[in-house]
């Protein structure tokens, strides 16, 4: 079988605009919804949602039939998890709160086999398909995509030591968090915190490096595209289904 290369990774790399749908609600049909729409990845969260590795696998598999490059933000910064996650077979993986080189670091050495990194080695799983990939083991390294996610005033202070580690291939904006963590929690669109989020995409982008959001509004995502950011997710499967069922009821009922 021949090593499957990850053209998000190589997309990123070329500056392309990649724009992308976050899978929240844990279900294999919506994330195949999802998948099939065009978008050109989709991202499972495991953070704010109660996913667990076999669900996770349940939603990649699912996903797994269509174009879109699938993606997984893991729970946290931990080497067990991100490597049942590579194992698995996905190539591209958001980490939250990294706030300084060492835990850039410490990320990265997860996602590689030795002696670059720590990642276990298993000759028969999803990842090589399950041994026949003879070449795997030579390319898997390269091809995996490794995004952190800048949620805090140390985190945005370190961009640029973060984005210089080897192996960091975009650094993600998370809007919540890091409003809550400048004393806006709630007020993501408050001037304070969207200007600490164009910093952040700005120095990124200056530094080399992919820059990413998250935006559900479609001139939010369009301004922060037109800013320099090329990984943005633009909607979300339970975001999508929570505000076009509300938008339904108010149309019969005139409710709020």
């Amino acid at each position: 079988m021949q090593f499957i290369e990850n053209k998000l990774k190589i997309a990123l790399q070329a500056g392309q605009m990649q724009i992308g749908c976050w899978l929240m609600t844990g279900s294999p049909l919506a994330a195949e919804i999802c998948a099939s729409s065009g978008f050109d990845w989709v991202l499972i969260d495991m953070e704010h949602t109660p996913n667990d590795v076999p669900q996770v696998l349940s939603l990649v598999h699912a996903a797994s039939a269509y174009s879109a490059s699938i993606a997984v933000r893991a729970p946290w910064n931990d080497a067990v998890m991100l490597k049942r996650l590579l194992d698995m077979g996905v190539q591209t993986i958001m980490v939250p709160n990294i706030r300084n080189r060492e835990e850039a670091e410490a990320a990265v050495a997860a996602v590689r086999y030795p002696p670059r990194g720590i990642r276990g080695v298993s000759g028969n799983s999803r990842s090589n398909r399950f041994g026949r990939i003879k070449d795997y083991f030579d390319k898997a390294d390269d091809h995996i995509c490794l995004i952190a996610q800048i949620e805090t005033q140390m985190g945005k202070d370190n961009v640029e030591e973060i984005a210089a580690v080897d192996g960091i291939d975009c650094l993600f904006v998370g809007p919540a968090d890091l409003a809550a963590d400048l004393g806006y929690l709630g007020k993501n669109t408050n001037p304070t915190p969207q200007a600490a989020m164009k910093d952040v995409i700005e120095r990124t982008v200056k530094a080399g490096c992919a820059a990413g959001i998250l935006a559900f509004d479609e001139t939010e995502a369009k301004k922060w595209l037109n800013e320099g950011a090329t990984f943005v997710a633009v909607v979300g499967d339970g975001f999508l289904l929570s505000r076009g069922m509300d938008a339904i009821v108010r149309s019969f009922k005139g409710t709020e």
